[in-house]
């Protein structure tokens, strides 16, 4: 079960957090994996993880809110693979605060990485999936696009594009045989977690720690391997029925 052998499968924003779990998860479940991130001895890391534990993988920088790089950088990985059957739309970035505390800057820039990017990505790769007769594009959205969470005004206009792009895609490439579906994770703790919180709460981590943790009924905040696991569910033939959908992965967040 959840065999990715022979598929070649892109995941951006692969260089840390949840993009580099979902890379390495893929790979190893047999997967080519393509490591795309704006930082690519991040990408490389990736990868040179990866191929030590056995599997495939290459990295290519990419910044995904850039069209034209973009466009460039698919059409290398066609011309490589001549394949493109997984899409992973994980890059992303993060903001706090409410709609007073955003300003048109902060604005602009969650909207160009974390909508524009999915946008001109599933853009590049759609044609090489309906070339080849089908293909899975998973989207990683957050928790916000299904319920209110304070001081995340941007954070949270970016997430619920993720989600109606989502199930736009899915209706309109059903009957296509390419799937679409989106993942809405809670707090994860990944090393971005703790350099925000150093950042932004000096002398107060282990606090903020806490209360980002007690967020979650469950007490804690997810792992990105626990959202890996859920990615590949979703990317494999055991969920071959499954389109459009939004999957909470919540520590109980939406039962309170």
């Amino acid at each position: 079960m959840f065999n990715l052998t022979g598929k070649l499968a892109v995941v951006t924003g692969s260089g840390s957090g949840i993009g580099q779990a979902i890379a390495a998860v893929f790979g190893r479940q047999g997967a080519h994996v393509v490591a795309l991130d704006v930082d690519k001895a991040a990408a490389d890391r990736t990868v040179e993880a990866i191929r030590a534990a056995g599997g495939k993988a290459d990295g290519i920088a990419c910044d995904v809110a850039d069209a034209a790089q973009v466009r460039a950088r698919f059409a290398e990985i066609d011309r490589a693979w001549h394949r493109l059957d997984i899409l992973v739309n994980n890059a992303g970035i993060a903001h706090v605060g409410n709609i007073e505390q955003t300003s048109e800057e902060d604005f602009d820039r969650l909207y160009r990485v974390n909508v524009k990017g999915v946008f001109l990505c599933s853009q590049a790769a759609l044609p090489v999936m309906l070339r080849d007769k089908g293909g899975v594009i998973l989207n990683l959205a957050s928790i916000v696009a299904l319920v209110g969470v304070a001081d995340r005004f941007a954070y949270s206009m970016s997430k619920g594009a993720v989600h109606t792009m989502t199930k736009s895609i899915a209706v309109d490439y059903v009957k296509r045989n390419i799937r679409c579906n989106c993942i809405c994770p809670a707090r994860v703790h990944t090393s971005f977690v703790d350099q925000f919180v150093a950042r932004h709460y000096a002398g107060r981590e282990k606090e903020v720690l806490q209360e980002l943790s007690e967020y979650q009924p469950m007490g804690r905040m997810g792992t990105a391997e626990e959202v890996a696991h859920l990615a590949l569910y979703l990317c494999s033939e055991e969920a071959a029925f499954v389109t459009g959908q939004a999957y909470p992965i919540d520590g109980g967040v939406l039962n309170q």
